[in-house]
């Protein structure tokens, strides 16, 4: 999910009163104008921190915009993006709420909050936002992208392959994808299918650590080779993947360890 926070455009009230008023609407315009300055200097700071990781910093800054602009849902989406990166899975759907009670049609948000929603559980709530941008943007690759597994989640393999299959229609580069659809297919025990989809989500990214241990099981499945699923799973730990590394070094894959 990306940060993607931009100059502000605040509405300036233009007065066209009585002469002895004009100093006094000059001098408001001057210091909204100020203001703007003012968050732009904070949006891009609270935009430069959170690339580098300092999400705490990121926060503070947008707490700042949103002192001065209450209005502003782009500061509210990204200050949300940063709680997330905090495992602040609550506080970031708060803000992304307020940003889209201010622009419900953003699809930035709602796919932001679909995300979040999954990350507390809320698969149906998730789904709902995934599906909204979908209505408001149909060639959102992001949106089938994300709602692919969801579906999968909530016992939906077919739902799952839909959506997966549509994502890659609109962006075929998406390694993440394709080990989606892999899984969606496993689901449904077309192991064949599903290596076709890890492999091809591995051509697209070799060090897709993942992606190896699914093929592990799925190729084991369609040839019954050992040797190449170990390989894999072998792959899979040295890209740096926990359970595969446990796994290995467990009694259950000693027969593999030792290979």
């Amino acid at each position: 999910m990306g940060i993607g926070a931009q100059e502000h455009r605040m509405k300036r009230r233009h007065h066209s009163v009585v002469t002895a008023l004009s100093a006094l609407a000059l001098g408001s315009t001057l210091i909204t104008a100020c203001a703007n300055t003012t968050t732009i200097k904070l949006s891009n700071s609270a935009k430069t921190k959170y690339e580098k990781r300092d999400y705490q910093g990121a926060v503070s800054d947008y707490n700042k915009v949103l002192a001065l602009d209450p209005q502003d849902w782009r500061a509210f989406d990204n200050r949300g993006s940063a709680k997330f990166e905090l495992g602040d899975y609550q506080g970031a759907i708060a803000d992304v709420d307020k940003s889209l009670a201010i622009n419900p049609q953003n699809t930035i948000a709602l796919n932001n909050r679909g995300t979040f929603k999954v990350a507390v559980k809320d698969l149906q709530g998730a789904l709902a936002d995934y599906s909204k941008v979908i209505e408001i943007d149909p060639q959102d690759p992001y949106a089938y992208a994300s709602r692919c597994p969801v579906k999968k989640a909530l016992q939906d393999p077919q739902g799952a392959i839909a959506d997966c299959s549509a994502a890659i229609e609109i962006d075929p580069q998406n390694a993440v994808t394709y080990n989606n659809l892999g899984a969606a297919k496993d689901a449904l025990k077309d192991y064949k299918g599903a290596a076709s989809d890890y492999s091809k989500a591995i051509e697209i990214n070799p060090q897709y650590a993942l992606a190896y241990s699914n093929l592990a099981v799925s190729n084991y499945h369609v040839t019954g080779d050992v040797k190449s699923s170990c390989e894999n799973i072998k792959k899979s730990a040295s890209l740096g993947y926990e359970y595969r590394i446990n796994w290995l070094n467990s009694e259950e894959g000693k027969w593999c360890r030792d290979m």
